[in-house]
């Protein structure tokens, strides 16, 4: 059985500021798993994508098109008490 002392983090995870805006991009996974891609905003809201990764960079490319494609408002939720 793994615990959170068992992830291993992809070096690909970061800060990552775009239109003022700042998200926190962790990517990580247990020893037999793939990777997982979950982003953090400012608010401590959490995004954790469904599935898994073959890879950390795959995990990385779709947070980018994602921002690309959306903004990187779509990815900060609501900001405490609202």
């Amino acid at each position: 059985m793994y615990d959170e002392k068992d992830l291993i983090y992809s070096p690909l995870q970061q800060k990552y500021t775009a239109d003022g805006k700042t998200v926190e991009v962790f990517i990580y996974r247990l020893p037999d798993s793939g990777w997982t891609l979950e982003i953090v905003d400012q608010y401590d809201n959490s995004t954790v994508y469904d599935g898994e990764f073959a890879t950390d960079q795959e995990a990385f490319d779709l947070f980018l098109e994602e921002v690309a494609s959306e903004g990187i408002e779509a990815m900060i939720g609501p900001a405490p008490g609202l």
